[in-house]
């Protein structure tokens, strides 16, 4: 009567061997590691490793393994505090070539990687991650709509036919407007104050009669408010596609923006990816002029020098066609004409009738590419780390205007598919509605979360004693069986959530800890059963079969009511309330598993095919 098939023990062994698997790498820690990567065109190879090895035992630093692949270097120190020196010695050492940045790297063995079985994340209250303070350049977002303006306001005026002599913006001036006499002033003063309500206008009589326009308080404010709001946004955005679990992004008073990424691996492509500030811009090469002319420092009239990523120079018209604020999509893929790495790019509706109707008039004319993007690095001077801006403008594709362009096109010229895919990235995402610098950069260590983590395995091994001697006391052989289960079913929780590479938090571990209260609710209704039935007169056999049999019921009721609410806590709640909520439910399903299951394959085999007149119950 209570013996079960032979599939049902090989498929609990089964699921015993993979569990265990999969939980064992969580058992080897990790290194506190240094993550070497390149900046654009720099080699990552063993001559570089060999650089980085001498560096640091000039520096008398013990280096416990290095690991180079195709597009990084990882250097593991046996303490925290190796890991910090060789941190500023690299910095000093390879500059600006490089992004070094600190990690903590999984000490699990390669026959377990091989195997899939990854250790589970640790969030920034354990384990530790990323810490990111951004700063917006609010005063670059109120230049960048003023520089707006210039091209609506010139629109607005020729189309009204009001004569001016110049119109641009100056620094620090706001945009200003220059006209030949006071009447076309009086004009277009009015003209600008009926279409743009927002900007305050003012008359000035220095020299000739000019508008000094700039964004009014409240516009400006606006402005600043929205330049927030958008980069957070956008920045979320890009943590998604950097797939990094329960990530804090959220605003620090004004002009600030935190930034947590709580189990990044790879921290070096998280601080490029969100420090970076990408963008594109579309001009018209200046075919009229000779770039020699540029060279010699006497660049023309309505011209720009630019370079491209071989440092050829290149005279491009000052005028952009079109800028990267129109693009709604990105794609990277390969040209299929020539096989090389391309993004497809996807404008919308606005972006898409400007670029048709300027290129419709440049037909059979070359046009570039230019790539803009703005970093902020960190360097060792003196001893003291010095934060300097860089603007990198280059040009990466030139090509014949074939056609009229529209609505989806590509560029080609990069240097290969993962920075396609990188620009893809930040050009998906959404463009930064203005520059952002890392200010602040933490890489919150082991030793910060070490008395949560003791603290929470505390908690999980003090519960866990407390019920294993409940159990064993009051219920005897079966409560030692529904031990053993127990023990099992933690090692399923930590194995299911290895494979989901999740993370795990405080809150995660509350939920474990609830989780090991609540696995042996479904024993006790079981054992009462059985008690009840064996009270009844019942045989032991009979006990047991009607035990398991006539509970299941009610711990499926008990249990499908619970794991509802969990799904309710995780669909509505945010950041820890979902830690809680993920290991709540696996730990139902896992539980129910284990306690009914696992615990009756155990009973039939002690006690399933023999004659026995009592149980140890």
């Amino acid at each position: 009567m209570n013996q079960y098939p032979l599939w049902k023990h090989l498929l609990l062994i089964g699921v015993l061997l993979v569990g265990g698997l999969y939980a064992l790498p969580n058992l080897f820690g990790e290194d506190p590691a240094l993550q070497i990567s390149a900046a654009r065109r720099a080699a990552v190879d063993s001559a570089l490793e060999e650089r980085v090895k001498s560096r640091l035992a000039a520096a008398s630093i013990t280096v416990k393994s290095t690991e180079l692949s195709s597009d990084r270097l990882l250097i593991r120190f046996h303490d925290t505090e190796g890991q910090l020196k060789a941190r500023d010695e690299m910095r000093g050492e390879l500059g600006s070539q490089y992004v070094v940045a600190l990690n903590l790297a999984a000490a699990t063995p390669g026959w377990l990687v091989f195997a899939g079985a990854l250790p589970m994340y640790l969030g920034l209250d354990l384990r530790g991650g990323v810490h990111f303070l951004m700063e917006v350049d609010m005063k670059a977002a109120v230049r960048q709509a003023e520089d707006r303006y210039v091209s609506d306001l010139r629109t607005l005026l020729r189309g009204e036919k009001v004569r001016y002599r110049s119109i641009a913006r100056r620094a620090d001036a706001g945009i200003q407007i220059m006209f030949r006499d006071a009447a076309v002033r009086d004009t277009a003063n009015q003209v600008i104050r009926q279409n743009y309500p927002e900007l305050d206008v003012r008359e000035s009589e220095e020299g000739d009669p000019m508008l000094r326009v700039a964004l009014s308080q409240s516009a400006a404010d606006e402005t600043r408010r929205f330049a927030l709001q958008q980069n957070i946004t956008t920045l979320r955005n890009r943590v998604n596609e950097l797939g990094v679990a329960e990530p804090v992004i959220q605003q620090q008073g004004e002009h600030r923006i935190v930034v947590q990424l709580p189990g990044v691996q790879d921290t070096a492509r998280a601080k490029d990816i969100l420090g970076a500030t990408a963008t594109l811009e579309f001009r018209m090469m200046d075919e009229k002029h000779d770039v020699s002319e540029a060279l010699g420092g006497r660049t023309p009239v309505g011209a720009r020098l630019y370079r491209d990523r071989d440092g050829r120079p290149l005279l491009l018209r000052k005028n952009v066609m079109l800028t990267g604020d129109y693009i709604t999509d990105a794609a990277s893929g390969i040209d299929q004409q020539n096989g090389s790495p391309a993004v497809f790019i996807t404008l919308d509706g606005k972006g898409a009738r400007i670029f048709s109707d300027r290129t419709k008039e440049e037909v059979g004319k070359r046009m570039a590419v230019v790539f803009i993007e703005n970093k902020s690095e960190s360097l060792l001077v003196d001893g003291k780390i010095v934060k300097t801006k860089r603007v990198i403008e280059e040009v990466i594709n030139v090509a014949v205007i074939r056609e009229r362009l529209g609505k989806r096109f590509q560029i080609t010229g990069l240097d290969g598919t993962e920075e396609a895919r990188d620009l893809a990235l930040l050009l998906r995402a959404g463009a930064l509605a203005a520059p952002i610098e890392i200010v602040e950069e933490r890489t919150v260590g082991p030793s910060l979360g070490k008395e949560n983590i003791e603290q929470g395995f505390r908690s999980v091994i003090i519960g866990f004693i407390l019920v294993l001697v409940f159990m064993g006391v009051y219920y005897r052989v079966f409560g030692l069986v529904a031990n053993l289960a127990l023990a099992f079913n933690l090692v399923m929780i930590v194995a299911v959530l290895s494979m989901l590479q999740a993370t795990l938090t405080l809150p995660g571990i509350a939920g474990i800890v609830l989780t090991v209260g609540m696995a042996v609710d479904a024993n006790v209704l079981i054992f009462e059963r059985i008690r009840e039935e064996l009270r009844n007169g019942n045989s032991p056999q009979a006990s047991i079969h009607a035990g398991y049999e006539k509970a299941f019921s009610t711990i499926a009721d008990a249990n499908i009511t619970t794991l509802i609410a969990a799904v309710v806590l995780f669909g509505f709640g945010t950041g820890p309330i979902k830690g809680f909520a993920i290991t709540l439910s696996i730990g139902i399903v896992t539980s129910m598993f284990t306690a009914i299951m696992g615990t009756r394959a155990v009973i039939n085999l002690i006690y399933g095919g023999r004659r026995t007149t009592e149980l140890a119950i």
